[in-house]
């Protein structure tokens, strides 16, 4: 049996690949030897990150596409399967805006869901077969840490990640062996998005940003903020040979910020 961390030969489909934990885990698997389909909507973004990936020696490729037009996206997904099956898939999408959730409007629930769950569901039924044929397949869904503890004045943030944490489990219990699907929950994470969440939590409160910053830190036993490639180190141990026997686990990248066991 093979512990490798090695990718050689295997794709890697992206989602969100633009910034961030998305960005950040293309660099990643590229590095450990996948060829990597980079699916986001901003063009320009992923054409750097192509040429990134391919100065260091990688391979890649863009595919523009939007989760949230979902029939188009999985189409294009679908086309790829051509040139032959795709081994990896990461499920990335964009969180919802912050807000109590009793406040939030239904179209903010079905749009995440949408664009959460649905995607995921369908890229997954879009990839499987490929899947099945190589013997070998990794499903990895970049979710929060919300699912074990939710995070104040994010609502439906927080139940849409217990839902892909929910339905995750259950497509765990009925992949074949040599498939496995696995959530990554990450902390507090310096991206665009936590800034966005900072600046909005601050206006809220009338507090500074650095006030804010001061108060997420301080649940934080090591004092700072995640990088996005220290959850995509994580990610890429989860996608590798290495990782074959862990299956439905959500795994927390925050520093020892959960409180519970």
């Amino acid at each position: 049996m093979s512990l490798s961390l090695s990718l050689e030969g295997k794709r890697a489909l992206i989602c969100g690949a633009s910034a961030g934990i998305g960005r950040a885990s293309a660099l990643q698997l590229a590095e450990q030897g996948a060829h990597c389909i980079l699916l986001a909507r901003r063009a320009e973004r992923l054409e750097s990150l192509k040429a990134e990936i391919v100065s260091k020696g990688g391979s890649a490729e863009v595919l523009v596409g939007d989760l949230d037009q979902r029939d188009a996206t999985v189409a294009s997904v679908a086309a790829k399967l051509s040139e032959g099956s795709i081994h990896i898939l990461i499920n990335n999408a964009g969180g919802p805006k912050g807000g109590p959730i009793l406040n939030a409007a239904e179209d903010e629930f079905t749009v995440a869901f949408g664009r959460h769950v649905l995607a995921a569901h369908r890229l997954t039924q879009t990839l499987i077969g490929g899947m099945k044929e190589a013997e070998y397949g990794r499903i990895i869904n970049i979710i929060s840490t919300s699912v074990y503890e939710p995070i104040p004045n994010l609502g439906v943030s927080n139940t849409i990640r217990g839902a892909m944490a929910s339905w995750a489990k259950t497509v765990s219990k009925e992949l074949p062996p040599g498939i496995t699907i696995n959530n990554v929950l990450p902390g507090f994470t310096d991206t665009e998005r936590l800034s966005q969440l900072k600046k909005g939590r601050a206006t809220k409160n009338n507090i500074s940003e650095d006030t804010v910053h001061a108060q997420w830190l301080s649940q934080v036993p090591e004092g700072r903020l995640a990088q996005p490639e220290e959850t995509a180190g994580a990610i890429g141990f989860l996608v590798s040979p290495a990782a074959a026997y862990i299956r439905g686990l959500s795994l927390p990248v925050d520093g020892g910020r959960l409180k519970g066991i």
